[in-house]
């Protein structure tokens, strides 16, 4: 105490970032860019993998959900691919159309006073396209996208006819498709040399890139293998486009503009804090 007047402390915020997916997190699955980006993918594996149509969806989809990504799935089994090459043909041909501006959602992001950071699987042309269709361009401090975490790899994709079959010159191919039918098998699946979620690795660059503390932030995902490995590493977390809560998972959300009821300490804590700063500059200034 000094003359009569006691400082007060600000308080430290629960949270001092929040880190948010892109995709099908900031705009809904029913938007259909996700089905189209599926598409064009399985386009890809059949004109420049020249993989077997008939195992195309199915392999696909496993490939995802056990690697993070489609494209790392297919760099871990041994496909030799230039990345440039697979964003350009996957998400360089999407009808971003399809994404409409969302003055509700920057609404409630701009008035959120915490820290905002992009973390995607995507590339970052994909990442700048999408939050421009849905006029989000300018509420983020950072994107951290596939490229941030990826260098570039250029590599010949030259394809040589095995009998009726077209196969990558350098790949030695891992028989996935044999795995997923005999997903007990004892066969043990190859890493995949991309980094990305849901892998902990990608998680720790970013935390380092972008100077997060994880036991403070709060990280905003659709897909809860994602959220799980946030969790494990202290991260709070939500899942987008449900209302249930999955097992592991802190928080769900129906709907992104959700945030301000579910998480109403994120303004109250920064105005309680706005008050204080105003008392000790008033303080300060009578004491002087």
């Amino acid at each position: 105490m000094e003359n009569g007047h006691q400082f007060q402390e600000v308080s430290k915020a629960k949270y001092d970032c929040l880190l948010f997916d892109l995709d099908d997190t900031l705009y809904p699955y029913s938007s259909g860019l996700s089905v189209q980006t599926a598409k064009n993918i399985e386009e890809y594996m059949l004109q420049k993998l020249c993989m077997d149509p008939a195992k195309l969806p199915e392999v696909n989809q496993s490939l995802y959900k056990i690697y993070g990504t489609t494209m790392a799935g297919l760099k871990a089994i041994g496909y030799d691919f230039d990345y440039d090459d697979f964003h350009r043909s996957v998400h360089g041909r999407l009808p971003y159309n399809l994404l409409k501006p969302d003055p509700v959602l920057k609404g409630i992001l701009q008035s959120l006073p915490i820290r905002k950071i992009i973390f995607t699987n995507a590339d970052h042309s994909h990442a700048i396209r999408a939050l421009q269709r849905l006029g989000l361009e300018d509420c983020f401090e950072i994107i951290i996208s596939f490229d941030t975490l990826n260098p570039s790899n250029k590599v010949n994709t030259h394809v040589v006819k095995d009998g009726n079959e077209s196969k990558p010159v350098s790949a030695e191919i891992f028989d996935f498709y044999k795995y997923v039918c005999h997903p007990d098998s004892d066969v043990t699946l190859p890493k995949t040399p991309v980094v990305c979620k849901p892998f902990e690795d990608a998680f720790e660059k970013v935390f380092e890139i972008a100077d997060i503390d994880p036991k403070r932030t709060l990280f905003f995902d659709d897909s809860t293998r994602n959220l799980l490995t946030a969790k494990r590493l202290g991260l709070d977390t939500v899942v987008v486009g449900t209302s249930i809560r999955t097992t592991g998972v802190d928080h769900a959300l129906e709907s992104i503009h959700n945030i301000r009821e579910a998480f109403p300490e994120l303004w109250e804590e920064s105005e309680k804090n706005e008050i204080v700063k105003y008392k000790v500059a008033i303080e300060t200034s009578v004491i002087a």
